[in-house]
């Protein structure tokens, strides 16, 4: 016998609220006896990290555990989605065969049983017991701590950080056998997972931003050297005499702070010259860089891993800047066609592993007078925090719902007022600043700032699949080894499940 499963989309990202259809399909030369097949869709949060083990009350933290040598690696599992369903034997055999402990013969051929998922919003998580399950030949308890769990949407897939974090949804089917000496027949087949994004902010003229402050030192006089065929410059004004500019770098995005996948970054750089210096100002160089930091935990061990995207990266620019009331805003034609990667994934937060983003720009400009450009090359860095959202918006009725749940728990609610940045000033020019993402407001009343409750889950149960543009989401290319690769049971999954011996 061999066990697969046929997805009826077998590529593409499937979101929340999406269903998830398909077959299990049997192919048996022989006959054979079973009790019953089941399906389910799962989703697993895996963390594993090395590191020293924690000095007293070790047996308070780890009660099912031992001292042993300092060193140890600790992994950590949640079970970030559950959904079962039985489809064999079917209701109508049942009633025909309603014995208790009946088991069911099926003749040689190929049999195919339809099943059918709805992906709900949030994780399911803190509503599961504790339990035990084998990972790499090793038995791990799930936490069973509800402190250290979050209930948010559910967070897509990851596989960037290879033998030490992984986020992983599937459909798995168990063929459970009559005899107890045999082993259950067992197939699953990953698919990817891209969510809903949370509900945005209303527009409005609001600014995030970054400054980095910097005064150009006066230039010096280089003397010019006569010969038979070259003359001194007359024309060369005196550099001493030149007033050094001081200027402000700004990197600018709205308020909230918030990119979309697969589509540009909503970035304005300014400098701005706060002396009212006469120098002429040119840009050199722009390096601009998507920063991901993942914090994995395991336990009582965090790590944080840094990856980055560069967005773009112009050197030998010599671009005389423009000023319009002491004010230079760079081209946004250098990054304005230029979309995210589709290896990015949206911002998250989950039990073990959360995913968040910082945008670094370098900018380097120099300083002359006429047709002078004078050496000093200023390089300056500044960093912003933001949100990286998926771009696939959530329904209008859960929104609806949600805004009318929220007016019901505090009829008082009123959105704060945040003051403008949009200005020059409004902050220390000194060092990078950065105005704080505003409460998620929408047209008529706010949103509540975590994800949807289990009460938005029920009234999904009624919606359909998302209706909309939905953007591409790759991941990072693994093979087998890098990964855990390894299933609940502790034995690796075959290629099609098929198994190696009957």
């Amino acid at each position: 016998m061999s066990v697969r499963i046929h997805l009826d989309k077998p590529q593409g990202c499937f979101t929340n609220l999406d269903y998830i259809t398909g077959k299990v399909i049997l192919s048996i030369t022989s006959n054979e006896t079973v009790t019953a097949i089941n399906v389910k869709l799962e989703g697993d949060s895996k963390t594993r990290l090395l590191g020293n083990r924690p000095y007293g009350g070790f047996e308070d933290r780890f009660p099912t555990r031992q001292r042993g040598d300092e060193v140890q690696v600790e992994t950590e599992v949640h079970k970030l989605l559950y959904k079962a369903v039985q489809v064999f034997p079917t209701p109508e055999l049942q009633n025909v065969a309603p014995q208790k402990s009946s088991s069911y013969t099926l003749p040689p051929g190929q049999h195919e049983y339809a099943f059918k998922f709805k992906i709900p919003f949030n994780n399911d998580c803190s509503n599961m017991k504790s339990t035990y399950v084998t990972v790499a030949g090793l038995q791990v308890q799930m936490p069973h701590n509800t402190d250290r769990h979050i209930k948010k949407t559910l967070p897509p897939s990851l596989n960037g950080l290879p033998g030490q974090a992984e986020i992983r949804y599937y459909v798995k089917a168990t063929v459970q056998r009559a005899a107890f000496y045999k082993e259950n027949y067992r197939a699953q087949t990953d698919f990817k997972f891209f969510p809903i994004e949370p509900p945005r902010a209303a527009p409005n003229k609001r600014e995030s931003y970054a400054r980095r402050q910097h005064q150009f030192a006066p230039a010096v006089d280089s003397p010019s050297r006569s010969g038979f065929f070259r003359k001194s410059s007359t024309t060369t004004p005196d550099a001493s005499k030149i007033i050094p500019p001081l200027v402000s770098i700004d990197g600018r995005l709205p308020d909230p702070a918030v990119a979309t996948c697969n589509e540009p970054l909503p970035l304005r750089v300014l400098i701005t010259n706060l002396n009212d210096a006469p120098a002429t100002i040119y840009l050199q160089l722009l390096h601009i860089e998507l920063v991901a930091h993942t914090t994995v935990r395991a336990h009582h061990l965090n790590r944080t891993n840094l990856a980055s995207w560069v967005i773009l990266s112009k050197s030998n620019l010599q671009t005389q800047l423009v000023k319009k009331n002491n004010i230079m805003e760079l081209d946004r034609n250098l990054w304005k066609d230029i979309p995210l990667p589709n290896t990015v994934a949206p911002s998250f937060d989950t039990c073990n592993i959360s995913r968040s983003y910082s945008l670094d720009i370098k900018v380097g400009i120099s300083y002359g007078q006429g047709s002078t450009v004078y050496p000093e090359l200023a390089v300056q860095h500044v960093r912003m925090p933001l949100r990286i959202f998926s771009g696939i918006a959530p329904p209008p009725a859960l929104l609806d719902a949600m805004r009318e749940r929220a007016a019901a728990s505090n009829p008082s609610a009123h959105v704060p007022e945040t003051p403008s940045q949009s200005g020059p000033g409004g902050a220390d020019s000194s060092v990078p600043s950065y105005t704080g993402p505003s409460e998620p407001v929408g047209p008529e009343g706010p949103f509540p700032a975590e994800a949807p409750p289990s009460y938005e889950d029920a009234i999904a149960e009624d919606l359909g699949p998302v209706d909309g543009p939905r953007g591409e989401y790759h991941q990072v290319p693994m093979s087998e080894a890098d990964g855990f690769g390894v299933d609940e049971k502790g034995g690796k999954a075959g290629a099609k499940g098929e198994r190696l011996f009957p």
